[in-house]
């Protein structure tokens, strides 16, 4: 099985910087978008600014429509096997890998937040929960970290498996008040 793997993902290197993983990545967008037949080019650039280093590549070209088809999912795709091809040829380094297609990323953060404010506009409004549609786990963090930043209503992911509904709940007016004297 060691000959699928290594056919797959390259043999095991030894880390002696960021330029290894870079080319490392370089060398298999190269191959994806050749056997891929891809109208694609990319830019790979290094950003050390958090705890861990993190590799952004960049994609354009004329085939974008298929990488942001159905919700991004080749972008993901993309992102989850280069994260497995630096995981098996450098396993001690912590490098990072994101993908992104001409700001496909914050454009869909962005339609998750409005989504979020609307739903949350209607469970106060009405008193009532409101449940978001089941989402991965990238796209509800990003929307339970923007409702957090609102006291007035808590958000929960419901449900089993990878893809879970958030529920969106008002704050009952007693539960506020304990969190006002817990916090003061």
């Amino acid at each position: 099985m060691s000959g699928f793997f290594s056919k797959l993902f390259g043999s095991k290197k030894k880390n002696d910087g960021g330029s290894d993983i870079e080319s490392l990545v370089s060398e298999k967008m190269d191959q994806l978008i050749d056997k891929g037949q891809f109208e694609l080019s990319y830019t790979i650039r290094l950003e050390t600014d958090k705890d861990e280093p993190q590799l952004v590549v960049e994609l354009e070209g004329a085939d974008e429509p298929l990488l942001k088809d159905r919700e991004g999912a080749m972008i993901d795709a993309l992102q989850l096997f280069l994260k497995r091809v630096i995981q098996h040829n450098f396993p001690e380094d912590k490098t990072n890998v994101q993908i992104d297609c001409n700001g496909y990323r914050e454009e869909s953060s962005a339609a998750l937040v409005e989504l979020a404010e609307k739903l949350k506009g209607i469970a106060l409004e009405k008193g009532k929960s409101v449940y978001f549609r089941a989402l991965p786990p990238k796209d509800r963090k990003i929307i339970h970290q923007h409702l957090a930043n609102d006291s007035r209503v808590r958000s929960r992911s419901i449900g089993e498996g990878l893809y879970k509904k958030i529920k969106i709940y008002p704050v009952k007016s007693n539960e506020a008040s304990v969190e006002k004297s817990t916090v003061d």
